[in-house]
Parts: structure tokens; sequence; C-alpha cells
């Protein structure tokens, strides 16, 4: 996110709350429930890529992950745990040093840098990830561009955001942020909100294609159930999806 992607209002409003990325029950609490769903699908689809072993406590040592747009950290520190050597960059100066001192507490070692995916040094990465930001930078296609240019041609890209529909208008913007308010009011724009088949185009463009796609599925009684999680995997990309793409060969 040069000046060409990078929004400073949407940094901005991020860096006013980062203190809170911790708190799973603060303005991040809807990222701390969407987090297990989006990390099974991530970690499913690197141990097939890459034939790690599913019953190792770490199947992804020795791989390289880049989270763009890390934020404080709730995706990097995971991945870390699964044993991924684990890049984590934002723009927001307040969260990399969020992210930077949740790290140390954790006792985990991760490369939180304070950049963008543009100026980033060239080079290449086995797992580019770039979860929930790509709605919130200028010139998105673009920042596609950049991110799939970091992962290797054997590698994976991972991407989310909310599709364009009446139903996402409804449920991530009216419902998340009026009604249940499970992220703080004007987060998201449905204006930015991008639809799968153009995000596959941009894909395209930089020669990766999506190998799959999932939707998220919000479970607004889960807190009468022990067994329930609030989120998890649908077919339905109808709100917010998330998807695995690699190079074209």
């Amino acid at each position: 996110m040069t000046n060409q992607t990078i929004n400073p209002e949407e940094v901005s409003q991020f860096d006013q709350i980062a203190d809170q990325w911790w708190n799973e029950t603060g303005p991040f609490k809807a990222l701390h429930q969407l987090n297990p769903s989006r990390l099974q699908f991530i970690k499913d689809h690197i141990i097939r890529r890459f034939k790690a072993d599913p019953l190792s406590p770490q199947p992804l040592k020795g791989l390289k992950v880049l989270d763009v747009g890390c934020g404080g950290g709730i995706l990097c520190e995971p991945l870390a745990r699964l044993g991924a050597k684990v890049t984590g960059i934002d723009a927001s100066p307040r969260a990399i040093e969020v992210a930077k001192h949740h790290a140390t507490e954790s006792n985990l070692e991760i490369d939180y840098q304070m950049t963008t995916v543009e100026e980033l040094p060239a080079q290449t990465f086995d797992i580019v990830c770039a979860l929930e930001i790509v709605e919130h930078v200028d010139h998105p296609d673009q920042f596609i561009k950049s991110c799939a240019s970091l992962a290797s041609k054997q590698g994976l890209f991972f991407v989310s955001t909310f599709n364009q529909t009446a139903l996402s208008y409804l449920q991530g913007i009216v419902a998340a942020e009026y009604v249940l308010r499970m992220v703080p009011r004007g987060t998201h724009n449905w204006k930015q909100f991008i639809k799968p088949a153009t995000l596959a185009h941009w894909l395209q463009d930089c020669e990766f294609h999506f190998t799959d796609l999932k939707g998220f599925h919000y479970n607004p009684f889960y807190r009468f159930s022990s067994s329930q999680q609030p989120w998890s995997l649908s077919e339905s990309l109808a709100v917010n999806y998330i998807g695995c793409a690699q190079f074209r060969c």
C-alpha cells in the first residue's frame, strides 16, 4: 500500500482502536470469532498443497508466510504456533506495536514490520494472506497484484472479503454495525465490497486462479449451545467469503 493503494482514513480509524486488538469482547470481537474458521480453511489447504502431516503439531514447519494487513497479529500467532515462519505487515504503526508486544508475551518469533505490501523488499513466500483488508484499500486491483507478486509459483494466496450483495449490506453493515454492534459503526463501506467474479478476474490478470471458495455463515444462536461456534464455513458466498488461489501453470 504505497500512495497508490493506501487509504489514510482507514489506517487512522484502525490506529484509534489498535490497543483493543487482543480484547476478545472489544471492537475486534467478530474477527476473533471468525478466526478459527478461516484458520482451518487455510491450514487444510496448506497441508494438501505441501503434503504436510495433518497429525503433526506443527504441520506448517519451514514454510514462509506473509500476512498482509496483519493488525494486532490474531492470524499470525496461530500460524506461528503451527510452525510457520511468519512475517506480518501493516500500515498502522500502533497495530504493529501491539502485535510485537503480544508476540513477545506469547514467546513467539514473528517478524512484524510497519510497512506496505508495495514497499516490502522483493522476495517470495510460500503462503500470502490478505484477509479482511482488500475492502479497506484504494485501487484494490493493484493491491491484489502486489500481494500475488510475493507468492511463489508453487505457493498459495489466501484472500477474504465481503461480497457486494444486498444481503452483505444487511448483514455486514446494518446488522453487524447497527443492530448487533459486532464491529464499530463506519468500519465498512458497501461500495468497497468485492464480488467473487471481480476478484477472480484480478487474480487471472496475475496468472492466479481460485482453487476453492467458501463463504462464512454466522449462527446468532451459538450462545445457547456450548458445542456451537459463532462462525462456520458455508457454500454460500452471499455475505463474506474466503478463497484459496494458486499460480496457473
